[in-house]
């Protein structure tokens, strides 16, 4: 059995002095001091000439000494904590957790032992390992190792339950104020294998906590070879035979890889001694004239700015880290994808900020570590990374003492021990310009965004503050056993919305659409021929696609002339919605627009409410088919990244409310059959001239012109497709993305028009508003009574073949065998495009002196064979 190490050359004691050289304590050292990439080990407040090392106001009170390599102190700091078995704690310079360091030298310290790993192993070896981090502090230096090993997954271990992911192991970690480790990897075969494991932590020091793994797992699924990595060993001397007696136990071999060696030498009555002087400076930071502060004070008279999110584009199917397992395979699709988000955060940061802080949480410390790695290569800025933690420390502002400020806040992703206080130390005071605050969607709460949260309490010591989501990845159907030949298939995961200029012509920020991308797929036909083929078979008029009508000049110029007149009126309808959105509905909404006729829509709520109120709200897509309702895994997805009563629906316009019917069905069956609750599913419109929704921007049926037009001006996104082929049991429901259109795409252009007049609204907005919050507004469905009595008027006796409003009857014109259009009598430039397109297609247009509604389209009521029901099927006439 064998304790591979390295001898790390000089060495020395650090105390309260200095650094003196001396003789060697510990069993051996890793590759000596300073980077194992190259760069210098040194960080913000390490040690050096002329500096003071971070450990010595520890060492001068309690006469602690650090005993071992000479770079060691370079690696380590000293503070204090509140805990009955060890007072002092060793804060390292080099892990990104409690002290904010260059990411590269982060990096590159886990990635280097990494590579000795590998070495050590041989290739072969090293492609049969799996490597093991702790939670929460070594998760990332984990996930480093395995990088550098290269070969090998990585899993690391959690204190998050996760429902329905079954135990794999666990343990505890003696020293710990936190709860126990939990094993829960995907694929239960990552430790059911017999080909080493590598277990990697912070520092080794008693050995108690790899020792207990190791035993656990060594019960379950035996093994030859294990390795132990750390950037440190700090045995004592007592521990030092451990390891190998340890080894003789279980009949395996052990080798331990570290960075530095050394130990901490405790005089007599050192637990008592720091134990005291905590309660002291706790006491201090308390009183009303605190010399030390222990909490960092909030920047005096600083406003608490909303923080600005980033959608980072995070790869469809990529694990936020290991808590799961992390394989090679994802590995590279994640290097492929880190340039594009990190340029994504860059573009989002003030233009003058010189100093950033990427900030990770918890256990998420490998996702923002290589988005930090990424930044610090595209931008000039001094990029340092950190993460928030569970274990509380106290502060003291002294060169001398590793941790100066603490930020205190409450946990913000429902922890299963319930709630309790968190910290990120060193940030207050740092002189940071920008703090990139990295969490995963399950951390991304109400709490979060609450006045005393994180990000309220980052606001106060920093000009800007930037939110960026990692999707939790959480595995859908595990199984507690090793997985066999004949279970290889993988477990369900709904992918991550697809997000331009991949998918769609809007910009990654604006809308996230949860589609399945079917632009390879043939679906389109003549109408005349495609509703033959519907009408012949009974089938579904979301199982093919109209040919995308292409504008004339006349028509393309008419859509501008438009656009012109109606943008003023539009930019305030925009405002009203929002706003009425934002006062009863909820103070952060997440949009969620009906593509595609509410997806511009949507888009300008989100930018109105940047423009008026600085927030930064998410915005996704979904499909929803009349006859069978909403896509009931895009409503699964956005339940597991948000408060389902957050979610408003959004819409263009509502007709006759044939869907906010739809949507109000489909919802209650959802509850029922998934127990998923709290949807509202009231539509939010821009136009509800048939008075069927609560929540508009206007009751006026006038022309919004995204209704002109078809794909050109919703993002190049075709209508959505449900059909059994081609979307299965776990698919979103389809759509095309037409990028051959793009010399005609308006999309852009549409958005730009609309919001570039909203300095101009606001008052009218206010006004209006604040009139409406004042209103009954009661659906009174006015408009399904109009269509009924046209219906019976016109001899046509089928709601679904009338189809009232602009909106509504342009869409007949465009896509369906129109019969006639019903005028109201005066009706002026809002119909020019209507007009121009029933001449087109050789379809009269009867003015009409009441009609509720601007215009009516009819479909044929004898000759068109894609009339379509309220199940969606051809009628039979």
């Amino acid at each position: 059995m064998k304790n591979a190490v390295n001898d790390g050359g000089g060495a020395g004691v650090w105390s309260a002095t200095g650094f003196r050289p001396g003789t060697k304590a510990g069993a051996g050292a890793g590759p000596g001091t300073g980077s194992p990439s190259g760069t210098p080990g040194g960080a913000d407040g390490d040690t050096g000439d002329g500096e003071i090392w971070s450990g010595c106001w520890v060492a001068e009170r309690l006469g602690v000494e650090l005993v071992g390599d000479e770079g060691l102190g370079e690696l380590l700091g000293l503070a204090l904590r509140r805990n009955p078995k060890r007072a002092h704690l060793l804060v390292s310079h080099v892990l990104g957790k409690h002290i904010p360091q260059s990411p590269a030298v982060v990096y590159g310290y886990g990635f280097a032992l990494g590579l000795r790993v590998r070495d050590l192993l041989g290739e072969d070896e090293a492609r049969r390992a799996v490597v093991l981090g702790y939670a929460e502090t070594a998760t990332g230096l984990g996930h480093s190792v395995a990088d550098g090993v290269g070969l090998a997954p990585c899993l690391h271990s959690t204190r998050r339950p996760v429902d329905g992911v079954a135990r794999a192991g666990g343990f505890e970690e003696s020293h710990s104020h936190a709860t126990s480790h939990l094993l829960l990897p995907e694929n239960p075969g990552l430790l059911a294998g017999d080909g080493p494991l590598v277990l990697v932590d912070d520092e080794f020091s008693t050995g108690n906590t790899v020792l207990n793994t190791i035993r656990d797992l060594h019960e379950r699924y035996p093994r030859d070879r294990y390795v132990i990595v750390a950037l440190v060993d700090m045995r004592s001397a007592a521990d030092l035979g451990r390891l190998d007696d340890f080894a003789r136990e279980i009949g395996a071999h052990v080798d331990l890889v570290t960075a530095a060696s050394g130990t901490v030498r405790l005089p007599e009555g050192v637990l008592e001694k720091g134990q005291a002087l905590v309660a002291r400076y706790e006491s201090e930071a308390e009183a009303p004239e605190a010399p030390e502060a222990q909490e960092a004070p909030e920047a005096q008279g600083a406003p608490v700015r909303p923080a600005l999110r980033v959608e980072l584009g995070w790869p469809a199917g990529i694990p936020d880290g290991g808590r799961h397992g992390f394989t090679p395979e994802h590995r590279v699709r994640l290097e492929g994808a880190l340039p594009a988000m990190a340029a994504r955060i860059a573009d989002a940061l003030p233009s003058d900020a010189r100093r950033v802080l990427v900030l990770g949480f918890e256990e998420l410390m490998y996702a923002p570590l290589r988005l930090g790695v990424a930044l610090e290569k595209l931008t000039d800025a001094e990029v340092r990374y950190s993460t928030t933690t569970r274990s509380p420390v106290l502060a003291v502002d002294d060169p001398g003492y590793a941790i100066r400020t603490r930020l205190v806040f409450p946990a913000h992703d429902n922890p299963a021990d319930g709630p309790g206080d968190r910290y990120a130390y060193n940030v207050a005071g740092a002189g940071f310009d920008a703090v990139v605050a990295v969490v995963d969607s399950t951390a991304d709460t109400p709490e979060l965004h609450a006045p005393d949260g994180l990000l309220a309490r980052l606001s106060a010591h920093t000009p800007s503050v930037l939110l960026a989501v990692v999707p939790s990845y959480a595995p859908a159907r595990p199984s507690a056993e090793p997985p066999t030949e004949s279970s290889t298939e993988r477990p369900f995961m709904l992918p991550e919305p697809l997000r331009g200029p991949e998918f769609s012509s809007y910009a990654p920020d604006e809308v996230g659409w949860l589609l399945q991308d079917l632009s390879d797929t043939k679906l389109e036909a003549p109408t005349e021929e495609r509703e033959e083929a519907i009408q012949s078979g009974g089938a579904h008029y979301a199982e093919s696609l109209p040919v995308e009508y292409q504008p004339s000049d006349a028509y393309q110029e008419l859509f501008h002339n438009a656009l012109a007149v109606s943008a003023t009126r539009i930019a305030q309808a925009v405002g009203v919605v929002t706003e009425t959105v934002l006062a009863e509905r909820s103070p952060r909404p997440v949009l969620v627009s009906l593509a595609r006729a509410g997806t511009p829509v949507g888009v300008l709520m989100r930018r109105w409410a940047q423009h008026r109120h600085g927030l930064d709200l998410p915005h996704y897509a979904v499909s929803i088919v009349r006859g069978r309702g909403i896509d009931a895994n895009a409503l699964r997805w956005l339940a597991a990244h948000h408060d389902p009563a957050d979610i408003v629906f959004v819409d263009g316009w509502t007709g006759k409310g044939a869907i906010t019917r739809e949507l109000a069905q489909a919802v209650e069956e959802f509850e029922a059959s998934d127990g998923i609750t709290g949807f509202d599913p009231e539509i939010a419109v821009l136009a509800d001239p048939g008075s069927c929704v609560r929540t508009y921007g206007t009751r006026e049926d006038f022309l919004i012109p995204s209704a002109c037009l078809n794909s050109t001006v919703s993002g190049l996104i075709s209508r959505t497709v449900l059909r059994a082929d081609l979307v299965g049991e776990h698919d979103y429901h389809g759509a095309k993305f037409y990028r051959e259109l793009a010399d005609a795409d308006v999309s852009v252009a549409f958005l730009d028009a609309v919001s570039d007049r909203f300095d101009a609204v606001d008052e009218a907005v206010d006004a209006q508003v604040k009139e409406l919050l004042s209103t009954d507004r009661s659906p009174t469905w006015e408009g399904w009574a109009a269509v009924e009595r046209i219906s019976e008027e016109y001899g046509i006796h089928d709601v679904n073949l009338v189809k009232p409003g602009v909106g509504e009857a342009t869409r007949v014109l465009l896509r369906r065998v129109p019969w006639k259009i019903l005028a109201r009598a005066g009706a002026g430039a809002d119909l020019d495009h209507v007009r121009l397109l029933a001449e087109q297609r050789g379809v009269p247009v009867e003015e009409v002196a009441e009609l509720p509604y601007t215009c009516v389209g009819l479909i044929h009521p004898k000759y068109t064979r894609g009339a379509t029901g309220a199940d969606g099927k051809a009628v039979s006439v």
